[in-house]
């Protein structure tokens, strides 16, 4: 199995090392747009476009380094795969929303589009290091091409822009190239995609080849799984624990779906994911 990625960066693009936020070039986007309630994930209801509390005049979170303790788990698991540097030095030029007011809105608005969009840059990237999708390599190089043009877009035309058809267009290639990969394990393959699993027992499942693809395994017992090859796009994993899974050659696992989840030194990872720091 270790010959089913190759481990080159494709050649467009600006490679994973541009998907990962830089917290020092953004101008705290994910701390202002998006909205949340109280719950187990967030300690106090915040509108969209309102300043966290917890947001100095610098741009660095108050309680980052007990945003746990103080109930912001939620915090400690959105990723937003570098769209917020993105939008506050390139698409914004380096303006910051409070000396320039009049961009808040604008820029507040473009946030989420852009971090789909990088998102979509992520899960290109990963597919064309997938040894069995090299048939779809010409297709998902003309995608992530396209992808990173959009990136560079003008905030207007970006507000414009219709994301979630291109989401779909992306997916749909996305999804060939599972196909693909998925195809080289030998026994039945499961399918179980969207699948309600919360809660499932699951502990030592042979998953190899599964598409999980949107499943719900929020507190899933996964000890000791194996899922290699098993398509993870969008997979809930809230509270699973993972302790003792292989998730080596997973297919579009990210880091925000680790760090939500439960494990420990005997999970295995994908070399481009790290090992949450609470596991």
């Amino acid at each position: 199995m270790s010959e089913k990625r190759e481990h080159a960066e494709p050649s467009s693009g600006e490679g994973r090392l541009s998907l990962r936020a830089d917290c020092e070039s953004c101008f705290a986007l994910c701390c202002v747009v998006p909205a949340f309630s109280a719950s187990v994930d967030f300690a106090i209801d915040k509108k969209a476009g309102q300043a966290c509390p917890n947001l100095r005049q610098d741009f660095r979170c108050g309680i980052h380094t007990r945003l746990r303790q103080q109930g912001f788990r939620g915090c400690t698991v959105y990723d937003c795969f570098g769209a917020g540097q993105k939008v506050s030095q390139v698409t914004f030029g380096g303006q910051d929303w409070r000396r320039s007011p009049q961009t808040a809105e604008q820029m507040f608005e473009v946030f989420p589009i852009m971090r789909d969009l990088h998102e979509l840059l992520w899960y290109l990237t990963e597919a064309l290091t997938l040894r069995p999708a090299r048939p779809l390599h010409g297709e998902l190089g003309l995608a992530l091409e396209q992808t990173e043009r959009l990136t560079h877009d003008s905030p207007g035309a970006l507000v414009e822009l219709d994301v979630a058809a291109h989401r779909r267009d992306v997916n749909a290639l996305l999804l060939r190239a599972s196909e693909l990969v998925r195809a080289e394990v030998r026994h039945k393959k499961k399918d179980r995609r969207g699948a309600d699993l919360i809660g499932a027992k699951l502990k030592g499942a042979d998953l190899r080849g599964a598409n999980l693809r949107g499943a719900y395994l929020i507190g899933a017992d996964l000890r000791g799984a194996d899922l290699r090859m098993a398509d993870l796009i969008g997979a809930d994993f809230r509270g699973a624990d993972l302790r003792g899974a292989d998730l080596t050659e997973s297919i579009f696992l990210i880091q925000s779906q680790l760090d939500a989840a439960k494990g420990d030194s005997t999970t295995r990872l994908p070399s481009a994911l790290t090992r949450p720091a609470h596991w």
